[in-house]
């Protein structure tokens, strides 16, 4: 009987799509983990072709690819470790979402998810065939259960396996991060270890995947419920866990990483999506407006800090409402984080429209259409920068604005990707603060403060007419956040919002711009995938709909 076994968890950083890359870290990791002395090395979810491949899968060619990959990597383990990998895997014509144990050379065991996530930004069920009850799989005499991530959120899968004689649950992941979502895992995975009294492995991939981010945080759950081993999150880690038998089951040793707080994890959580998305679409950099507020502020820091100073290009776009703070607070900004700061006065852009408009608009007083033509400006400058010379342009909108179409279609909308676009205001403020007060760790940017303390502390502001603020427009921040969070996160009614203590004409004034700019988040470029309830695919209402709650 087997008394002991070395398992290592790879939390790696796949590509989808990129099939010979993913290999290739695949191997780099189980050289790695073979020099540890491992037995098995456990990967995330679909790491053979990267999460979540949506319809690549219904491509014979894309997985025939796979298949090669998957054998190609089996006959490297003649010797050596075995390796846990996940693929997509055509079987009697039916594709599914599958685990496959590599060892001696071969395919030797083929475990497929059971329950497949048709909610949130997941749609496995029009991709995949749903797999039986998984049984156990015997290596080297220790008979493992292997639950597919979402399959861990059931307790009827870890059942199974625990009464047809499962010794220690392997959970391959391929889980986004999400506010408090490190948490929810850790719930799960203890009420399964307590429900069956067995020890529990997850392993998850990090990096960023278009919209989604992967924060890792790969751990194990003793059979006694307690946190054995932890993979430090938002990195690229091989870890080995010492297993022994012990008189009631399977014990682990292994290392803990140092915790992470709620801040950090939102913050690291925009460095590693934009990094990703600028890394492996093949962006030289970003340009982005700079104005001097607390929106583009951060989202300066945060493109430093992903991808560094010498490939962030700001652009201060002054108009005749441009406050000399705003110019100071920028070129202080840039000072701070090291970036080149051009300066393009878009003066002459908004006399030239206002004079080619003008016999059309006669004597209609000024309104939001001069208003909207100065963003519309800014964003002609940046996209022209764009072409030019190959950066990626970045959207600064926050959720907040994109929610009540507090934004400028075709002109601060403008962009490539839009790294607060999941962040509500009031986060904005928090996050920045912490960035202020912290450097987390892996970071390209400064140590220090990111941005003066007068961008904390002013009221926000667009400037597209003198003395604005965004108070003119919407409730106070912290009200209008609140609000939204119940009526996006909560998908509570006006009633049931009201209940929380907000003022029933207020929540109906949200509400009715939260439905109105629908169209404009249709246009939005893709963003960071942050709280439970994401514009995009997570979040899809009608734009012509007539609805009325009460």
């Amino acid at each position: 009987m087997t008394e002991s076994l070395r398992i290592a968890l790879a939390q790696i950083n796949p590509v989808v799509g990129d099939i010979a890359g993913n290999v290739g870290l695949i191997r780099d990791a189980r050289t790695r983990a073979a020099a540890l002395g491992a037995d098995l090395v456990v990967f995330g979810e679909l790491c053979v072709c990267g999460y979540p491949p949506e319809d690549l899968v219904q491509k014979g060619a894309f997985l025939d690819a796979c298949a090669v990959a998957v054998r190609d990597l089996a006959a490297e383990t003649v010797s050596g470790p075995a390796i846990l990998v996940g693929a997509p895997w055509r079987e009697a014509g039916q594709v599914h979402n599958a685990a496959l144990l590599l060892d001696g050379g071969d395919v030797v065991a083929i475990r497929f998810k059971h329950h497949l996530p048709n909610y949130g930004v997941f749609d496995e069920a029009r991709l995949f065939v749903p797999g039986p009850l998984p049984g156990p799989i015997t290596f080297r005499g220790v008979r493992l259960g292997v639950l597919i991530c979402e399959d861990m959120w059931y307790a009827d899968v870890a059942g199974a396996l625990a009464r047809e004689g499962a010794e220690i649950l392997v959970v391959p992941n391929g889980s986004p991060f999400e506010d408090d979502k490190p948490g929810m895992r850790l719930d799960h995975a203890a009420a399964r270890v307590a429900a069956t009294g067995l020890p529990l492995i997850y392993v998850n991939q990090v990096g960023g995947q278009d919209e989604l981010v992967f924060d890792g945080s790969s751990f194990v759950v003793g059979s006694d419920g307690g946190l054995a081993a932890s993979l430090p999150p938002w990195r690229v880690e091989i870890a080995l866990t010492e297993w022994r038998r012990g008189t009631d089951g399977w014990e682990c040793a292994g290392s803990l990483a140092a915790p992470v707080g709620r801040l950090e994890n939102l913050y690291q959580a925009m460095v590693v999506g934009l990094r990703d998305y600028v890394r492996k679409n093949r962006f030289p950099g970003i340009v982005l407006g700079l104005s001097g507020g607390i929106d583009s502020a951060l989202a300066a820091a945060v493109a430093v800090d992903a991808l560094g100073a010498d490939r962030v290009r700001c652009v201060m776009m002054p108009s005749p409402y441009t406050s000399v703070d705003s110019l100071e607070d920028a070129a202080q900004v840039a000072a701070l984080l090291g970036t080149r700061l051009d300066t393009v006065d878009i003066r002459p852009a908004m006399e030239a429209f206002t004079g080619m408009l003008a016999p059309l608009f006669g004597d209609a007083a000024p309104d939001t259409t001069e208003e909207n033509l100065q963003s519309r400006a800014r964003g002609l400058t940046l996209m022209a920068l764009s072409n030019k010379f190959g950066p990626m342009v970045l959207s600064t909108g926050n959720k907040s604005e994109m929610s009540c179409g507090y934004a400028t279609l075709y002109g601060d909308m403008c962009g490539g990707y839009a790294v607060l676009k999941d962040v509500y205001k009031t986060t904005v403020f928090a996050v920045s603060d912490w960035r202020n007060h912290h450097r987390p760790q892996g970071v390209l940017g400064p140590e220090g403060r990111v941005m003066p303390d007068r961008v904390l502390t002013k009221p926000p502001t667009a400037e597209l007419r003198p003395n604005q603020t965004d108070q003119d427009s919407l409730p106070p921040y912290e009200v209008l956040d609140g609000i939204l969070q119940c009526l996006i996160e909560g998908e509570m009614s006006v009633a049931e919002t009201c209940a929380k203590g907000y003022d029933e004409d207020v929540v109906r004034r949200v509400w009715r711009m939260l439905d109105r700019a629908e169209y404009k988040r249709r246009q939005a470029p893709p963003g960071v995938k942050i709280t439970a309830r994401a514009f995009g695919k997570e979040r899809r209402y009608p734009i012509t709909n007539a609805f009325t709650p009460r």
